[in-house]
């Protein structure tokens, strides 16, 4: 299946944070959670260590970053969180580790989502900060769920979340959808909702989920997913022995009281993999992943997206162009 970018992306040049820009043990950035907090912009990312080199992993840890521009980042010199976190919902030894973070701001406090693999299975999870430094973790879900989002306010008077289910077993292979489910207090979460399903995206043919939090406009929220096609023809790309799929971005409109009902979408991608940097380097070829998008002070949006699950990149359009687009392709 041949995708484009839609004309309505521009992309940065080059890198947003890739692992010389770490003063700690790296291998692969990317996956970053990225917020504007009092006039900065403000970054949790996955930081991978080992060697790029010899293509090897020796593990996971969480490093944050700040900045003026949201381009040019000056790195904390130590790790803000490695495997230990969420230790206390686990065995002492379960935990391998702590991943994907997620930045949601909300009533002056940075609430933080993650993925946690353990030895009985991908969990995501919820903490708090008021100083990025020290969190209380707050819950996590029964496996296997992940790529959870939060959204920026309470709607019913109550949290929402976005989240992606993982049910290999009832339905015998990828076929992973974006659900939808609420909570009095972050901790007890139910009365959930599919929102979209592979089915419903034509550029998705094996799994779709959240990518970065929710952004409230006055046509609805708009969120920017990633999609899965799969096709067993591909061949090797980065460090594994094949890799048969691509990973795209994507975009929607969901109504602002009820959430989980669509009110437009985009039927051909926002972005594909494109470039040197999206397809010929790094651990996974050939995949976008969005994992932080915001507008700026001149209305532009901003989709920080990770390439090749090796570094982290930044692609901007106007704001209404990509709303029109997903209400476009209601009629």
């Amino acid at each position: 299946m041949e995708l484009k970018t839609s004309p309505v992306i521009t992309r940065y040049p080059g890198t947003i944070l890739s692992r010389f820009d770490v003063p700690y043990p790296s291998c692969l950035t990317f996956n970053a959670g990225i917020i504007r907090y009092e006039g900065k912009y403000v970054m949790i990312f996955r930081n991978d260590f080992g060697s790029f080199e010899e293509q090897r992993l020796d593990g996971t840890n969480l490093g944050l970053a700040f900045s003026d521009d949201g381009i040019k980042w000056d790195v904390e010199p130590e790790p803000i969180m490695d495997k230990t976190g969420f230790s206390e919902f686990f065995g002492e030894y379960d935990v391998i580790r702590v991943y994907d973070p997620r930045i949601t701001a909300m009533d002056g406090r940075f609430y933080l989502s993650c993925a946690i693999d353990t030895h009985h299975g991908v969990h995501g999870g919820f903490a708090v900060t008021d100083d990025f430094h020290s969190f209380e973790f707050i819950s996590v879900t029964v496996p296997d769920n992940r790529n959870m989002v939060l959204f920026p306010e309470k709607i019913g008077g109550k949290f929402v979340r976005l989240e992606r289910p993982m049910p290999v077993y009832s339905r015998g292979c990828d076929r992973f959808d974006i659900w939808l489910s609420e909570s009095p207090d972050l901790i007890y979460w139910g009365n959930p909702h599919l929102v979209l399903g592979v089915e419903d995206v034509p550029f998705a043919n094996d799994k779709i989920g959240p990518g970065a939090p929710p952004i409230k406009t006055d046509r609805g929220w708009l969120i920017i997913y990633h999609a899965v096609d799969l096709d067993p023809n591909r061949g090797k790309n980065g460090w594994e022995p094949y890799w048969r799929k691509r990973y795209t971005i994507g975009a929607a409109l969901l109504d602002l009281d009820e959430p989980w009902k669509v009110m437009g979408m985009m039927k051909e991608p926002l972005m594909v993999p494109e470039g040197y940097y999206e397809m010929e380097q790094g651990f996974r070829t050939n995949a976008l992943f969005p994992c932080a998008a915001l507008v700026d002070d001149e209305g532009k949006l901003r989709i920080y997206h990770s390439a090749g699950d090796c570094i982290l990149r930044l692609a901007t359009a106007k704001l209404e162009d990509v709303l029109d687009l997903c209400c476009e392709k209601r009629k």
